[in-house]
């Protein structure tokens, strides 16, 4: 390392070390909103707007440190580090990796649909349980799938392009090669939108047939999807692998060359890959989808909900509606955000550009939430899914971990941590940009502003206790 990167390391640590301490007054001030249970959010010591305003002031205080404490060659140095942790022997694993995701898959199908099934001659097969935390398809999908292995997907690195069954299958099928006349980006918004109302409003997390047949239903679609696009419909149209392929950008593991490489945390976030407003618009779903599958779930909602409903509006219509305009609001303040920072900024770059590379950023943000939502979700389940795994046609008697009450304030650092993250990417993303350092600094006012807003409302989010969603 240069002398030079060396100075900017040391400022960028006694800054990290300034952020730290600020982390550290919120956790003070969050420390008192209890546990994401059943007790989460009540008794709060200190006005809620303080710790609200406490987050946002950190994603605040972070853009102020990253725009005083680096250069260009520092952002450069951190953006484009690399090292080389191992070789793997590539066929082999990809075998293994493929196997187990077929697997996977037959056990959902055959616990799914066998549930609660008592015709059957053999008595083994009568035993598959409907109970959700004993049922091997309800919990190798949500808490080994969309919690554990969508967590890993960001923490360490994507594996689901091979585990993926369905890609597996399109595989082993001639393919037609086709160019579909749509742009993918928004073919697999709407796709992710409409499988995140579905997640919402159906009862998938209990229902073990109805979950089959919607894993059935998705995998048929995909394979034929697979048949006509080829292997690019994986990367442009299926809405689940382009949610894994986001998050892996976060990722700090990658391979590249055949050989898995460390880089740091967002570094992928870095790199064009946004090519098209569909994939804008598919980045912002992804944002806006974890804080709706939260939002429904909170008891200001069920209020808000059974007002409407008063009002006349048919509960049919009210969860996709909100979800559509939530998301339209999302979209709308993003765009505008990077149109009036292309003006604060002063610049001749496009509009539709800018919001083309700074849109990677709040995947950061995504990934924060995320696992602020899941991960307590994830170690509660991780005894039944076990116990469900280990015989799965007739497993024993599940047991779940007991979360404790200080993991709320975990759930909220995590938040925190992925909007800092986001505004290091897009601090990284406006010097590659810009020749002039205050352009750099004045592109991001409006979107770090942004930043903070999603930022309170995620810590809004997960200090909120749980709370059925009604008419549901």
């Amino acid at each position: 390392m240069t002398d030079s990167r060396r100075r900017w390391w040391r400022v960028f640590c006694s800054s990290l070390a300034a952020l730290s301490a600020t982390v550290a007054f919120v956790g003070q001030v969050l420390a008192h909103s209890g546990s994401l249970g059943a007790n989460a959010g009540r008794g709060v010591a200190v006005p809620t707007w303080l710790f609200l305003a406490t987050g946002g002031g950190v994603v605040g205080v972070s853009f102020v440190l990253s725009s005083l404490a680096t250069d260009r060659e520092f952002l450069r140095y951190v953006h484009e580090y690399r090292r080389t942790v191992g070789t793997t022997r590539h066929d082999l694993l990809v075998g293994l990796g493929r196997a187990v995701g077929l697997l996977g898959l037959v056990v959902v199908l055959a616990t799914g649909f066998l549930a609660g099934r008592s015709e059957f001659p053999v008595a083994l097969l009568a035993d598959v349980p409907t109970d959700p935390l004993r049922n091997a398809a309800i919990l190798l999908v949500w808490g080994g799938w969309w919690a554990g292995l969508a967590m890993s997907s960001y923490l360490v690195g994507n594996g689901w392009p091979v585990l993926n069954p369905f890609r597996t299958i399109v595989g082993w099928l001639p393919s037609l090669d086709r160019d579909l006349p749509v742009d993918g980006g928004w073919v697999a918004t709407v796709g992710l939108l409409t499988l995140i109302w579905v997640e919402v409003v159906s009862p998938l997390a209990d229902a073990a047939q109805l979950l089959a047949t919607a894993v059935t239903l998705y995998g048929v679609v995909t394979v034929l999807g697979g048949v006509v696009v080829g292997d690019d419909y994986f990367t442009e149209y299926d809405p689940v692998a382009r949610v894994f392929d986001a998050y892996g950008r976060v990722a700090p593991l990658t391979v590249e060359d055949g050989r898995l490489k460390l880089r740091s945390p967002g570094a992928g976030l870095q790199t064009p890959w946004v090519d098209s407003t569909g994939d804008i618009a598919f980045v912002v779903a992804l944002l806006w989808g974890t804080t709706y599958d939260g939002l429904v779930a909170t008891a200001p909602w069920a209020d808000f909900a059974r007002a409407v409903v008063g009002l006349g509006v048919p509960p049919v219509f009210l969860y996709p509606l909100v979800l559509a305009v939530g998301f339209a609001a999302f979209l709308g303040v993003y765009l505008l955000s990077v149109r009036y920072g292309r003006r604060i900024a002063d610049t001749t770059l496009d509009s539709a550009e800018l919001a083309a590379r700074f849109a990677p950023s709040l995947l950061a943000i995504a990934a924060g939430y995320h696992v602020a939502h899941y991960l307590g979700y994830f170690l509660n389940l991780v005894p039944a899914l076990a116990n469900a795994l280990a015989n799965p046609l007739s497993p024993g008697q599940a047991f779940v971990f007991a979360i404790p009450g200080w993991f709320g304030l975990a759930s909220l650092t995590f938040v925190i941590a992925g909007h800092v993250l986001a505004v290091w990417v897009a601090h990284g993303v406006g010097y590659e940009l810009f020749p002039s350092r205050i352009q750099a600094v004045r592109s991001q006012y409006l979107l770090t502003l942004v930043m903070m807003f999603y930022t309170m409302t995620s810590l809004w989010i997960v200090s909120r206790p749980y709370e059925a969603p009604p008419f549901l």
